[in-house]
């Protein structure tokens, strides 16, 4: 009973032990988080600046871009229109549904997620103009498929090949956009790509129902689809010669006066990229907020169209004529939108965003009294503020979101908003406005649907207007360490080290592990990482390994940014990860693990058994028993296997976490000696070790981490001279 009573103590006083550093490093994020200074507001990227005219931006980035993406929008809202205004006749001649035309007619924005993963990979790494021409002639050829579908499923896929193509809109031509035009005018330059869709758009439901009217007969709407088709191929040639502008550019001469470009950009992980953009407050409350909205914003034209063809009877034309008046006045005020947004920008970018929150919550109240309108002359009247309130809102979400995304990530940054606004939105709104609409009618999904999903998204809008400020300040932060970082490779190119760790914050979840560490290693030195228990010193090895992606900070590879590289890429370009514990396979043999790690070599077989045959030369005692299971081996000789498997892959950077952990004297010693002998080698080594005698024996430096905080960077010798933090060494937590 006393040994339960104390195995219970003990395990309770473990539970608190974890509690009590949670809380602990809860407290430092929010003192962190506090003491976090800000720059000036006239210090941002493209606030506190001269207003620039919208002729003069036009002048320095060339009106042919702007040009091109315009007449490439206005192709696409024609489209857009075209489906919907003759989504009734489509549904008669295939026989489908009214669900089934609202699902494949709405879900077609929910197949833009198909491509904007690529769409946004690509145009993080290529030119952006070449991707525009391509996507382009997809679509053409997808529009003229869509006039030619003979039933429901055809449609569907042509469907989905027009949102694949329609992908590169955010991804694509919004990067290419920002890097094109200086930000202060990047509002009234999607106003003006918008204005221009909303030209056509707005004549589009006249255009189309007239065509279709003019062909006559059933399939009528067949020719507003081919005859669309002709000259969106037409642009999509044009769009070849789109030239490709520097990356960053106007971010980077607004923080540092001049424009410094990146001559070897390492890969970037979408998984890598992903996590980081979230982190990003102001880009998770904005994408969330307009996903809410596209619950409503996709599905509620279609809706409408079936309403009025339902409740007052209108034909094509008529619905068509009623999209129109909606659509004059979206065009007479978007451009006011984009010029008082650019200037509230200038001035204060909180309130800029803080505006397209405020500005789509009388939308949702006005809905409900357009529904019930007695005729249809009241019915396009009501819906005109809530078509100009919302339209104005997703007018400017492209500069909302280059504004905070690292000019290196716009790509996918746009590609992550697309993700959601589209398939969360769109998809998600069409799956259910296609069960409202055949169960209830068209009128009730719109309220439904329509009415909290816009309400909910101008809340979400106003929250993130919180942050900008603070997100922005991280990318003023990062522009200026490359600018360091570039001024240092250049005046000494030889002095650059190994792994450049700058500034790194690090969260699981809600609870921050690391706080602004920074560290060197050198070429062809060892490293060693120290601290108490739950210091992030595993962490941090996972950050440079790729494993972990900070929410703040840069790691570089021989002065080269790989903070958004795969871990996959790292090991090719020579970081390997030894990590604690178990790191062999204990069923297969000595042999057979060294084969696995050099796996990737097995095209080269010479290769592959020259690799192995230099790792067992350093370890006699592992060469002796090549056939010898791995889990029959004791704690320490798994600990050599392990490191030997690691070295088969021929590392530049070898990163062990726990070298000495749990062995016996005289296998640490011989891992001593094996790390000894790497180091003459001239391999950059960093290591975890909790013995600080045991770092003298290998290291050069030391880092000592404590709650996640740098305590000291130097020669090993010196930290042992501290004994404030020689005893956290030896005593863990309570001798720090």
């Amino acid at each position: 009973m006393t040994n339960t009573n104390e195995a219970a103590e003990g395990d309770a006083a473990s539970a608190g032990a974890l509690a009590g550093t949670i809380l602990d490093l809860e407290a430092d994020r929010q003192a962190a988080s506090e003491e976090r200074v800000l720059f000036a507001d006239d210090l941002l990227p493209g606030v506190g600046d001269d207003e620039l005219k919208l002729k003069d931006a036009l002048k320095i980035g060339g009106a042919f871009t702007f040009g091109m993406i315009a007449l490439l929008q206005a192709l696409d809202e024609l489209e857009s229109a075209a489906l919907s205004t003759l989504a009734p006749d489509i549904a008669n001649t295939l026989h489908v549904s009214d669900g089934v035309i609202v699902f494949i007619s709405a879900a077609s924005g929910g197949f833009l997620v198909l491509g904007s993963l690529p769409m946004g990979w690509l145009a993080d790494r290529f030119r952006r103009g070449r991707i525009i021409a391509i996507a382009s002639l997809f679509f053409s050829a997808m529009v003229m498929l869509s006039g030619l579908a003979i039933n429901g499923l055809n449609l569907f896929f042509a469907r989905m090949g027009v949102g694949v193509a329609k992908s590169n809109q955010l991804p694509v031509q919004g990067s290419l956009l920002a890097d094109t035009y200086p930000i202060g005018t990047r509002g009234r330059i999607s106003a003006g790509v918008a204005i221009a869709g909303r030209i056509t758009g707005t004549l589009s439901p006249l255009l189309v129902g007239g065509i279709a009217a003019l062909a006559g007969g059933g399939s009528g709407w067949r020719w507003a689809f081919v005859v669309l088709a002709i000259p969106t191929a037409v642009v999509a040639f044009l769009a070849f010669r789109i030239p490709e502008p520097p990356r960053g550019q106007f971010e980077k001469k607004d923080v540092l006066g001049e424009v410094i470009e990146d001559e070897r950009p390492a890969p970037i992980s979408m998984e890598a990229a992903f996590s980081r953009l979230m982190q990003i407050n102001t880009i998770r409350m904005t994408i969330i907020a307009f996903a809410a909205m596209g619950f409503g914003l996709f599905t509620v034209p279609v809706l409408a169209n079936l309403f009025l063809e339902e409740q007052y009877g209108l034909g094509s034309f008529g619905r068509g004529a009623v999209a129109t008046v909606g659509g004059v006045a979206v065009l007479c005020t978007i451009p006011f939108v984009g010029k008082y947004y650019d200037g509230l920008y200038r001035r204060d970018p909180s309130r800029a965003l803080r505006l397209l929150g405020l500005i789509v919550l009388p939308s949702a109240l006005l809905t409900p009294f357009q529904y019930f309108m007695p005729n249809a002359v009241l019915f396009a009247v009501f819906g005109v503020p809530s078509a100009v309130l919302l339209s104005a809102s997703f007018a400017m979400v492209g500069p909302i979101l280059t504004s905070v995304v690292p000019y290196r990530l716009r790509g996918m940054g746009s590609a992550l908003g697309a993700i959601y606004i589209f398939f969360v939105g769109a998809t998600g709104g069409a799956v259910l406005a296609g069960l409202l609409v055949n169960a209830y009618g068209p009128r009730t999904a719109v309220l439904l649907l329509g009415v909290p999903s816009t309400l909910i998204g101008g809340l979400l809008i106003i929250r993130g207007s919180t942050f900008i400020k603070d997100d922005l300040s991280m990318i003023v932060a990062e522009i200026r360490e490359e600018l360091e970082e570039h001024d240092r490779q250049q005046a000494d190119p030889e002095t650059v080290p190994a792994i450049q760790v700058n500034h790194v914050d690090f969260s699981y979840g809600p609870v921050q592990i690391l706080f602004d560490v920074s560290f060197e290693v050198r070429r062809g030195e060892v490293l060693a990482l120290l601290g108490t228990n739950g210091a992030g010193k595993s962490t941090i090895l996972r950050v440079i390994a790729g494993l972990g992606t900070p929410s703040r900070g840069v790691v570089r590879l021989d002065g080269r940014n790989i903070t958004y590289v795969s871990p996959e890429q790292r090991t090719h370009m020579g970081i390997h990860l030894l990590p604690g514990g178990k790191g062999v396979f204990s069923d297969m043999t000595i042999r057979e693990n060294l084969e696995m790690a050099t796996w990737n070599y097995r095209d080269d077989r010479d290769d592959m058994e020259r690799r192995i045959a230099a790792a067992l030369e350093l370890f006699p005692e592992l060469a002796e028993r090549p056939d010898e299971l791995a889990g029959s081996l004791s704690g320490g000789q798994q600990q050599l296997l392990a490191l030997a498997r690691v070295l088969a892959c021929e590392p530049d950077v070898l990163i062990i976490d726990e070298l000495s952990l749990g062995l016996a004297p005289i296998m640490v010693e011989r891992l001593v000696e094996a790390i000894e002998e790497l180091r003459a080698t001239g391999m950059t080594i960093i290591v975890v070790e909790q013995s600080l005698n045991v770092a003298m024996a290998i290291s050069d430096r030391a880092v000592f981490l404590e709650k996640g905080h740098v305590r000291f960077e130097g020669p090993t010798r010196e930290l042992v001279e501290r004994e404030d933090l020689a005893r956290a060494v030896f005593l863990g937590k309570e001798g720090g």
